[in-house]
């Protein structure tokens, strides 16, 4: 691939389903990855160690900050987060599309350090439906899902922040719009004026 891949940012609500939207747009994709983040939390059940997340300690977060070695990093529901920053330009410069899901203030740091990354904004059609999932998951208590649902409300706020919004009522939709916005990106004429050069 000669073109340098996209960086896309992908934010929303927990419980709105983005990494099922994204991993359904990475099917049977080879110029689509998924970058994995760096968090404090602890696992969940099922999740892997440098697949669904890097999982460090408090310490090693720290000094991964204070040696540059992350894009963004936040604080999200009292854990932290944070992109490899090797990663996402080693991938974009062979040309690969990446996707980075992470949350409001970490889509505004990676903007300002890429202006030209693409924010896309993943909801579900309500807050009643994002409420129904989070219960639905079974993997938080009460209180924990009120705060999710509060945090939710702020983020809603700050969506026009983003270039795109996805309404996810549909995953397989979802997805194809996701794909859709990829490739409307790569025919952007100041990416492609220089085969206008050529004539």
């Amino acid at each position: 691939m000669s073109e340098k891949g996209k960086l896309i940012v992908i934010s929303g609500p927990s419980g709105a389903g983005k990494s099922t939207v994204v991993f359904k747009a990475m099917e049977g994709r080879d110029d689509l990855c998924f970058s994995t983040s760096v968090t404090t939390r602890k696992p969940r059940p099922g999740e892997v160690d440098g697949r669904e997340y890097f999982f460090v300690d408090l310490d090693r977060f720290a000094e991964m900050i204070k040696n540059d070695e992350l894009l963004e990093h936040a604080v999200y529901v009292a854990n932290s987060y944070g992109t490899p920053r090797k990663y996402v330009e080693d991938k974009l410069d062979s040309g690969m599309n990446v996707l980075l899901d992470i949350e409001v203030q970490g889509a505004r740091q990676v903007a300002e350090k890429k202006p030209d990354a693409v924010k896309i904004f993943i909801i579900p059609p309500s807050l009643e439906e994002l409420e129904r999932r989070l219960v639905g998951r079974g993997t938080d208590t009460a209180r924990a899902i009120e705060a999710r649902l509060i945090r939710a409300r702020q983020e809603y706020r700050e969506a026009d922040f983003y270039d795109y919004i996805i309404i996810n009522d549909d995953a397989d939709r979802a997805a194809e719009e996701l794909k859709a916005i990829i490739l409307a990106e790569h025919c952007r004429a100041a990416d492609r004026a220089h085969y206008l050069r050529d004539l």
